[in-house]
């Protein structure tokens, strides 16, 4: 008997920001938080019309269009969240990328960087500027690193080296903030995306973690349930 893909999450007057809200795991975290009863604000510069967003807008989702690497429009991002719905209870930094294939020395510096701006730069702007509200709310932070950032590999040296990144300053939020604002982040294995089928059309999708099953741990640690919980790297990598 397989076991049920949600579980009762009641989150009814809360708001919750998702970036990277047009990709697969963003757009999946986007119908689970939403399905939990939380007023969803929807992150990314790649907007729900465009033929590359995943998704689905509803009036419980409201889609705001910033650039998260510009600090400005961070702050322009969270204060027009703030004035439109009146706090924030969770951040979920979902927006990045992978490249890979290049070793260290082969490595464009733009790729370094660009895979810095999008994996951790994002993280950080959106955590610094939300911080202050999610005090106020007593409220989390859930982040997305990567199984192969516990450990050095051959060929996406930088893509590990920003996931690594975010355990450190999801570990950092935790120890700033203990007692107000918890911080966790997800640890996914592959993630079976159409654009990681794309990449890798040989690989064992079957193999692969679901996007919605990884919402689904998403939506826990904001939850109650989670209460104790902060600090962690929470692995999520398909079938145990």
């Amino acid at each position: 008997m397989s076991p049920p893909t949600e579980f009762d999450v009641d989150f009814d007057g809360a708001v919750t920001v998702i970036t990277g809200a047009s990709g697969a795991l963003g757009s999946a975290a986007v119908d689970r938080f939403r399905a939990a009863g939380a007023t969803v604000c929807a992150v990314d510069v790649v907007a729900p019309d465009d033929e590359d967003s995943l998704l689905e807008p509803d009036s419980d989702t409201h889609f705001y269009e910033a650039d998260l690497t510009d600090e400005a429009d961070v702050e322009r991002l969270v204060s027009s969240i703030v004035d439109d719905h009146g706090r924030i209870d969770h951040l979920c930094n979902v927006a990045g990328t992978w490249r890979g294939g290049d070793p260290v020395e082969e490595t464009d510096l733009a790729e370094f960087e660009l895979l810095m701006d999008i994996n951790l730069k994002t993280a950080f702007l959106a955590s610094k500027h939300a911080l202050s509200h999610l005090r106020e709310t007593e409220g989390a932070i859930v982040s997305v690193s990567a199984r192969s950032s516990l450990e050095g590999g051959e060929g996406d040296g930088p893509y590990r080296i920003t996931k690594a990144g975010i355990r450190l300053l999801t570990e950092t939020l935790a120890e700033e903030n203990r007692g107000t604002v918890r911080a966790n982040c997800v640890m996914p294995s592959v993630i079976d995306t159409p654009m990681n089928r794309e990449l890798m059309p040989d690989s064992d999708h079957d193999s692969w973690v679901d996007p919605a099953e990884i919402a689904d741990v998403m939506t826990f640690l904001c939850s109650d349930g989670a209460a104790v919980t902060s600090g962690a790297a929470v692995p999520v990598y398909g079938e145990a």
